[in-house]
């Protein structure tokens, strides 16, 4: 869609439509003097996510007085919002914290796509721990494996999906890749998260089990391919002494 191409009251509504679709959340209008600012928030935290308002052009740095529809929206990431007011239509947040909040126009200016994934943004950067855990995209871990206490160098000879421990912040549909310990101190496999979540209680004192995870075979690898050696010179990767994510290179390099 071009630019300018929706109206204000357009954009505007498009935007509400959106959140209450998608978040399942109403407007709200807390204030009676500016009755038709609207403040979207969690339904758990209460928080804020998304304040839509209208503003003096003059306040953004715009060499107008007209007044024009605004979203103020939250950016953890302060590299991504120095990106981002450097473009066309987004500013400074208005009225809030600058160095955590933007504002950006709802008159056409800013692609509705690019709004509605900085909206999606903002309701991460906001929502609580556990919804953030809940709503994440799937992750990519590292996980150690001991041989001594577990024959995982044989753990798919019989079977593409097994039970395994639950790593902490580990959930459904994400990848793990199977680390297998000294002797061998590598990579072995790359499995996909099946089934979080499972009852079971096991403690000795080398290991305690709370939960299993089911995982499933996707891909085996040579055990010179990502030696702990390659892991760190190559990958930066130095310790792996539980879960752990893994480096953007390290991810290519094992597709």
């Amino acid at each position: 869609m071009g630019k300018k191409e929706r109206s204000a009251n357009d954009m505007k509504d498009v935007v509400f439509a959106y959140i209450k679709k998608k978040y399942k959340v109403q407007p709200e209008y807390p204030w009676r003097k500016y009755d038709s600012n609207a403040v979207f928030r969690h339904t758990d935290n209460k928080k804020w996510f998304a304040l839509v308002m209208d503003v003096a052009a003059d306040k953004l740095g715009q060499h107008s007085t007209e007044y024009v529809p605004v979203i103020n929206l939250k950016i953890d990431d302060v590299f991504f919002r120095d990106m981002l007011i450097q473009q066309e239509g987004i500013f400074p947040a208005y009225h809030m914290n600058k160095q955590h909040w933007i504002t950006v126009l709802l008159d056409g200016t800013v692609p509705e796509d690019k709004v509605f994934n900085l909206i999606d943004t903002s309701f991460m950067a906001t929502a609580s721990a556990k919804k953030k855990q809940k709503i994440r995209p799937p992750k990519e871990w590292i996980i150690p494996s001991n041989p001594a206490y577990y024959d995982v160098i044989h753990a798919f000879d019989d079977a593409e999906e097994i039970d395994w421990k639950q790593g902490a912040g580990i959930k459904k549909g994400d990848t793990v890749f199977l680390y297998v310990g000294s002797p061998v101190s590598a990579i072995l496999y790359k499995c996909k998260v099946t089934k979080t979540d499972i009852p079971y209680h096991y403690e000795d004192k080398n290991l305690t089990i709370r939960a299993l995870m089911k995982i499933k075979l996707l891909k085996r690898y040579k055990p010179e391919k990502f030696t702990f050696t390659v892991l760190k010179e190559k990958y930066g990767i130095f310790a792996i002494r539980g879960p752990r994510g893994i480096t953007n290179s390290l991810s290519e390099a094992l597709k």
